[in-house]
């Protein structure tokens, strides 16, 4: 009877592993940095079902922050998985440099993270993988560095994104001068002190986009960025950009992330239903 039981719970166990959430390490081809660059991709459990075969998924962008990698999401966030199960959606994990900062940087032609996240990921993932490749099925946003990222490549590709976000981001570089690098890519604050407006998230906001954008703003109020979200959730109350804001008790730390990215995952998967009624 022991044998027999055993037996059933390495079946159970088995099972609950295949059907489960899959985890792929991809090499994404930069040719605009000339090199290879790892990406993490969360696929939902539906994802291999044959019944699925023809079944497209909309695409997620989850950026790291400054010093952080690939990885850093699916290693200290696991449950992602079942939140892509849940959801019925891929999340994508790109690598943004140890400081690339999101941008194709104007004083270092050797880091251009805008154009490899904005193009060449998303290009190689919806040549790979079974996705709504439109704007109605993608999402971009990220943690701190990846905060910024989110918000400044959502506006600058509202053609590409139909969505964007940011977890306690360095959305207002003000308050990060002589801080994370930041002037190796953009230049320092007396030659180039119109970058440091015209770069950040901040600043962005102010080109007019011709396509609408589902926003989403979060920051702990313990976070020593919060006064650079508040900036900026006045500038869109301002120029009448309607977006979802939030400020909960935080910090600026992987228990406040782990909470955040719930929250801004389903936001999103609401964007993609929403969508997905209007075909």
């Amino acid at each position: 009877m022991k044998r027999i039981t055993t037996g059933v719970l390495l079946l159970l166990l088995c099972s609950q592993i295949i059907h489960a959430a899959s985890v792929d390490t991809i090499q994404v081809s930069s040719k605009a940095m000339n090199k290879e660059i790892n990406c993490v991709v969360i696929k939902p459990e539906g994802y291999n079902k044959k019944n699925n075969a023809q079944k497209r998924y909309p695409v997620v962008y989850l950026l790291h922050g400054y010093s952080g990698k690939y990885n850093n999401w699916i290693i200290r966030t696991p449950e992602l998985k079942e939140i892509a199960d849940r959801a019925e959606l891929i999340i994508v994990c790109p690598d943004g440099g140890y400081s690339g900062w999101y941008w194709d940087s104007p004083v270092d032609s050797s880091s251009r993270y805008e154009t490899h996240i904005a193009q060449e990921v998303p290009e190689q993932i919806d040549n790979i993988y079974r996705t709504i490749n439109d704007r109605s099925g993608r999402a971009i946003t990220g943690l701190s560095m990846g905060g910024h990222g989110g918000i400044y490549l959502g506006f600058r590709h509202a053609d590409f994104f139909g969505a964007c976000g940011s977890m306690s981001g360095a959305v207002d570089l003000s308050y990060s001068i002589n801080k994370y690098e930041i002037a190796k890519r953009i230049g320092d604050t007396l030659v180039y002190r119109d970058n440091w407006y015209n770069y950040s998230a901040v600043g962005t906001v102010d080109q007019p986009t011709k396509y609408p954008l589902s926003i989403i703003i979060d920051c702990g109020i313990e976070d020593h960025l919060i006064q650079g979200n508040r900036n900026l959730h006045q500038k869109l109350m301002d120029r009448k950009i309607p977006h979802d804001y939030i400020e909960r008790p935080g910090k600026h730390d992987w228990n406040y992330w782990r909470n955040a990215v719930q929250y801004q995952l389903l936001y999103f998967s609401r964007f993609f239903q929403q969508q997905e009624k209007k075909k």
